[in-house]
């Protein structure tokens, strides 16, 4: 039977991720020759904007069989700004090459990736790219991962090394390491490569091909294949969504367990027609497209929920809006956006068209593909900070049914107070018909996150319908029944008074900076920071160099990393990250 293995492929951005993913593509047999990026006539980078730009901006997915494993090979995204489409596919992962180039090294989405590989437990190699190239230096770009990634990454050509990890991995492998026996050695690799804790390493060059047959077979051999099986409930989550040439929703799903099969009818619609990657049925372990779920979107589940896992990555601490350049065009800008949100949930849809941003490439991104996809030109206000609100005391409000302030068929009440954002209930399950409950908190989540609301617990107090009635003789009568959007509509309106009465704080991002600078440029560095209401903490000296760690507001990181090379003679490097959420101050407010 064929095992499946869903791959992901993860780097900084041009350590030669895609040029290894069409190597792979082409040693598997799938494709004739091997795209370059230069070229634009990559596999994977299907976008007109990806190839004009020569980075990967979308997942995409290729399947190819090696031995007894299919293989769904999911190339994604380098540049940061486009980290949330990794997020998304971390999710359907059984492992994962990580990607480094041996010329310029560990770099800081390199950090970030491994950080999140291992926190995740996927099982994960290390694909030290760029070897045949002058300034590639193994040895170092070896000691640079194992101090800055983690120190269990271990090339398999150092077998001393290699036995040692495991040994301090096992205790029941330190007496035959001490004994200097070494049988074991590739069996407890393969343990433990599967169970995450140890990351081999490989060497090679994307473009020669060098050492990618030793990937590939390392692939089969280290990494988890899975057995499909049609077993359990169906579980399947929705990670990528897309439209066809007809403009047709096509939702690519990794199941769990169970089975999706066509004419199914799920929460989102029914299924028209399946596409599963290396063929056969949509079973647990598989990776397939789905046609038909009009309403699905990122994120939703496809039957049974999984347990909901918190971000992997920060979120998204910029915004902007989107103007189309002729005002007549509103209405058509809408409706794109509308679209671009089913594909893209940092597209933050609200009447003032704001976009919520990693980083300014993302609007070049969106701006170039609403002119070519759909005709609109537009143009980006300012970027600024997201700031967001929490509760800081506890407020109540009520509306009733039949009364003259509620013009809602539908009586709601709602508690808002400090606390996990969560939804509660105070009232019985049975006292509203479930949809009605629905209906409630789809609503408070949606206002929530439109408000930028965090850290808000509500808890439904009260509720109250008017069953459904007909007229004699006549169908059912909506002026005398509640329905969903009673309640949808009243509880933004019940949700809005018991925030203003709770009071609320406004906070902003602030991000952590971790600099390597030449010793003597850190006076200069520290005064820059101080001027972006930057701190610096405790510099440490390394020789020439000092490395230190900064807290900034994120709406000043860019313009430190601007400045950051003619402070340092070209040589700082920096690293940003977002660290939490602090109140603002009345000197934020003037600076």
């Amino acid at each position: 039977m064929v095992r499946t293995l869903n791959l992901g492929v993860l780097a900084h951005v041009d350590a030669g991720k895609t040029s290894l993913t069409e190597r792979l593509l082409h040693s598997a047999g799938v494709i004739e020759r091997p795209g370059s990026v230069d070229d634009g006539d990559t596999q994977t980078d299907s976008l007109a904007l990806e190839r004009q730009r020569g980075i990967t901006i979308k997942s995409a997915v290729v399947s190819f069989v090696v031995d007894d494993v299919a293989v769904n090979l999911i190339d994604t995204p380098g540049h940061p700004d486009f980290i949330a489409e990794v997020e998304r596919v971390l999710s359907v992962l059984d492992g994962a090459v990580l990607v480094v180039s041996g010329v310029e090294g560990v770099q800081a989405q390199t950090r970030v990736l491994m950080r999140t590989l291992r926190r995740l437990r996927i099982p994960t190699l290390v694909f030290v790219n760029k070897m045949d190239r002058p300034t590639a230096d193994a040895a170092r770009t070896v000691r640079a991962m194992a101090e800055k990634l983690t120190p269990s990454v271990v090339p398999l050509d150092d077998a001393d090394r290699l036995a040692e990890v495991l040994a301090e991995h096992d205790d029941e492998l330190v007496e035959p390491y001490v004994d200097g026996q070494r049988s074991w050695v590739r069996a407890a690799l393969v343990e433990q490569t599967r169970r995450a804790v140890v990351h081999p390493v490989f060497f090679g060059s994307a473009v020669s091909g060098a050492g990618v047959a030793e990937l590939i077979a390392g692939i089969t051999e280290f990494l988890p294949a899975k057995e499909s099986s049609t077993d359990g409930p169906l579980s399947g989550t929705v990670f990528k969504v897309e439209r066809g040439a007809g403009g047709e929703k096509i939702a690519y799903v990794r199941m769990f367990s169970g089975v999706l099969r066509p004419r199914e009818r799920i929460g989102a619609g029914k299924v028209t027609a399946l596409s599963v990657f290396g063929g056969g049925e949509l079973s647990a372990g598989r990776i397939g497209k789905v046609w038909g779920l009009s309403k699905i979107r990122i994120g939703d589940a496809v039957g049974a929920p999984r347990a909901s896992a918190a971000s992997h990555f920060a979120p998204p601490t910029l915004e902007s809006v989107v103007q189309p350049r002729d005002p007549s065009e509103r209405g058509l800008l809408h409706s794109a956006l509308a679209q671009l949100a089913e594909q893209d949930p940092l597209i933050n849809l609200r009447e003032d068209f704001s976009v919520s941003l990693y980083g300014e490439v993302q609007k070049e991104v969106i701006q170039a593909t609403l002119a070519a996809e759909y005709g609109i030109d537009v143009d980006f206000r300012e970027t600024t900070t997201i700031h967001v609100k929490r509760p800081v005391g506890v407020g109540e409000s009520v509306e009733v049914i039949a009364t003259d302030s509620n013009p809602f068929l539908a009586t709601v009440g709602l508690r808002v107070e400090p606390g996990p954002s969560e939804f509660r209930l105070e009232v019985e399950l049975g006292s509203l018909p479930f949809a009605f409950f629905r209906a409630v908190e789809e609503s408070v989540g949606a206002e929530l996150r439109r408000a930028e609301v965090r850290d808000c617990t509500v808890t439904m107090t009260r509720s109250g319908y008017w069953a459904r009635q007909s007229r004699a003789h006549g169908g059912f009568d909506k002026s005398m029944s509640s329905t969903a959007g009673d309640f949808r509509a009243l509880a933004a309106v019940v949700l809005a008074e018991a925030l203003r009465r709770a009071g609320t704080e406004v906070l902003e991002p602030i991000h952590r900076l971790r600099l390597e600078v030449p010793a003597d440029t850190l006076g200069a560095v520290s005064t820059a920071l101080a001027k972006l209401r930057g701190v610096p903490l405790v510099p440490v000296l390394r020789g020439a160099v000092c490395e230190l760690e900064a807290e900034i507001p994120a709406g000043r990181v860019h313009a430190f990393q601007q400045a950051l090379p003619g402070l340092t003679r070209g040589e700082g490097v920096v690293e940003a990250e977002f660290d939490r959420y602090v109140p603002v101050t009345d000197s934020a407010r003037t600076g």
